[in-house]
C-alpha cells in the first residue's frame, strides 16, 4: 500500500488534512478520505483539501490551483471558507503560490480571491443569495422547532437565531438536527445569538455553533459565519457590514460590500495555522 504525504491544517480549530497532488495523480475513493479523516483510526480532521493543478485534475477553473475539498465522511462538497485560508497558507508556504499579490484559488463553487490581512488572511466570498424560504429546524435541547434562514454561499446553510448564550450552550449537537422541509443537498445549520449590544465600535457581534453535513459538529465553519453575520443583518435591520462571530474555536471576522454588477460581495478573513506534515498509508 502507497504512502502519501500531508499537512495538518487548522483555521480557528476547523481541521484539515491537506493532501499535496499538484500533477493530478491520486483518485481517492469516500472511504480513503473518510479513513483519513477519522479522529480514531486516522490522522483526524473536518475535512480534506487535496491541492490539485485546475488543469490536471480537469477542474473547470480559471485559477492554477483547485481546492478539491471532501467532508470527514468522503463527501464531496462545494465550499469551504476555513478551508481556502488554510489552502491558500499551505501554497505559500510550500513556495507552491504567492500571497504578494491576491491568489486566486479555483472551487466547485466558483474562483475565490485570497489576501493577507492584519488577523491572517481574508478570502472574497463573491455574491449569496436566499430564497425566501424559512425551514422549520429542530434540534435536540431546544424545546420547540424554529424557524430558519436559507443562505446560499455556494454551499447552502440555515441560520436560527436563538434567545439566549444558555439556549445556544444547551444544544446537543451530537443529534442531528431535523430541517423540515429537507434540503435536497443537505444544508450547514447555524445557530446563533446576537452579543448585548448588538453592535459596538460599528461592527455586530455574534456567537455561533454549528453542525455541518457531513461532519457533525466542529469548532467553526467559514461560510457558515458569514451566513449568520448576514442572516443577522436582515433580522436586525440598519445593522453594520462589519461583523465579529465568535465560535468555539476563536473569532472570524465578516465584511459585506457595496453590490455591483454581481450583487453585494461578502469577505470572511481570519487565521489559519499549518500543525505538521508527515507521511501516512494509503489503504
Amino acid at each position: 500500500m502507497p504512502e502519501i504525504p500531508f499537512t495538518k491544517g487548522h483555521g480557528t480549530g476547523n481541521d484539515f488534512v491537506i493532501v499535496p497532488d499538484p500533477d493530478g495523480a491520486l483518485d481517492l475513493s469516500a472511504a480513503q478520505v473518510a479513513a483519513l479523516c477519522d479522529r480514531h483510526f486516522g490522522i483526524g480532521a473536518d475535512g480534506l483539501l487535496r491541492v490539485v493543478r485546475s488543469a490536471a485534475g480537469g477542474f473547470a477553473s480559471d485559477a492554477e490551483w483547485f481546492m478539491d475539498y471532501r467532508n470527514a465522511d468522503g463527501s464531496v462538497a462545494e465550499m469551504c471558507g476555513n478551508g481556502v485560508r488554510v489552502f491558500a497558507r499551505y501554497l505559500a508556504d510550500t513556495g507552491l503560490a504567492s500571497l504578494d499579490a491576491p491568489l486566486p484559488i479555483g472551487t466547485r463553487a466558483g474562483t475565490k480571491i485570497v489576501t493577507r490581512s492584519d488577523d491572517g488572511f481574508c478570502v472574497d466570498l463573491g455574491g449569496w443569495r436566499t430564497d425566501g424560504v424559512d425551514p422549520l429546524v429542530r434540534a435536540k435541547g431546544l424545546d420547540v422547532a424554529r424557524p430558519g434562514m436559507n443562505v446560499d454561499l455556494g454551499n447552502p446553510h440555515i441560520v436560527v437565531a436563538l434567545a439566549s448564550d444558555a439556549e445556544l450552550d444547551g444544544l446537543d449537537l451530537s443529534v442531528i438536527p431535523h430541517i423540515d422541509p429537507v434540503p435536497e443537498h443537505g444544508a450547514n445549520v447555524e445557530f446563533v445569538v446576537p452579543e448585548d449590544p448588538l453592535v459596538a465600535g460599528g461592527v455586530g457581534r455574534i456567537r455561533m455553533r454549528v453542525f455541518e453535513r457531513g461532519v457533525g459538529e466542529t469548532l467553526s465553519c467559514g461560510t457558515g459565519t458569514v451566513a449568520a453575520a448576514l442572516a443577522v443583518r436582515s433580522w436586525a435591520g440598519g445593522a453594520p457590514n462589519a461583523w465579529r462571530v465568535e465560535v468555539a474555536g476563536g473569532v472570524l471576522g465578516v465584511t459585506m460590500s457595496d453590490a455591483d454588477a454581481d450583487g453585494e460581495h461578502v469577505a470572511l478573513s481570519g487565521p489559519a495555522t499549518l500543525v505538521y506534515s508527515g507521511t501516512v498509508t494509503l489503504a
